[in-house]
């Protein structure tokens, strides 16, 4: 549904034409591999086992000068930075469309680089994700994926009981009473998604 958005939203202007509209990241890059396009538009989340910032970097490798707009819709904030790093030019978050996406590929193919100005605010028990420091935001994005403590510690390089006293202080903001609760939660919400 949101790629027929995009889609529509290509064919009603004057200044760009579709060339190709694909479900899968990996339809795109094929396609990519065999034809040009000025401008190339991918959601960060695909079926299939390619991502769209998967699929961006495979691009940007072979076709540099190909330029990116990523979307989203997740305010998790390890994909505005790979974007960042693989060197898309754009980044839109769908929820906040601070302008609407035919500017965003206007400016882009003027030469700018547009990104959010702000982070995508998202509630989360009696907190926002905003209310969370970046440290409790790579705490959590390991507890979603189940780790114990110790795992944490030892991939974060920090004590345990440090941990344990972000992991506290998480519970305390949201009002959540376990460590499954603000892990489901904050996965359920996008705020951490860990690949």
């Amino acid at each position: 549904m949101i790629r027929e958005i995009f889609e529509g939203a290509v064919e009603s202007s004057e200044s760009f034409y579709l060339k190709a509209s694909y479900s899968t990241a990996y339809d795109a890059v094929e396609y990519l591999e065999k034809h040009d396009a000025d401008l190339v538009i991918l959601d960060v989340l695909f079926p299939g086992s390619m991502s769209g910032l998967d699929a961006a970097e495979k691009i940007k490798k072979n076709k540099p000068e190909t330029k990116i707009i990523i979307v989203t819709s997740m305010p998790e904030l390890s994909y505005e930075k790979r974007a960042r790093e693989i060197g898309v030019e754009s980044f839109w978050q769908k929820e906040v469309q601070e302008q609407p996406i035919l500017e965003i590929m206007d400016r882009t193919m003027k030469g700018e680089s547009v990104y959010p100005s702000k982070r995508m605010e998202v509630k989360i028990g009696n907190a926002r994700n905003t209310d969370f420091t970046e440290r409790e935001t790579e705490i959590l994005r390991e507890l979603v994926c189940g780790a114990s403590n110790k795992d944490i510690a030892d991939k974060l390089c920090v004590e345990i009981s440090t941990v344990k006293m972000h992991i506290s202080n998480m519970l305390q903001k949201t009002g959540y009473h376990t460590r499954l609760e603000l892990a489901v939660k904050a996965r359920n919400l996008g705020l951490v998604i860990n690949d």
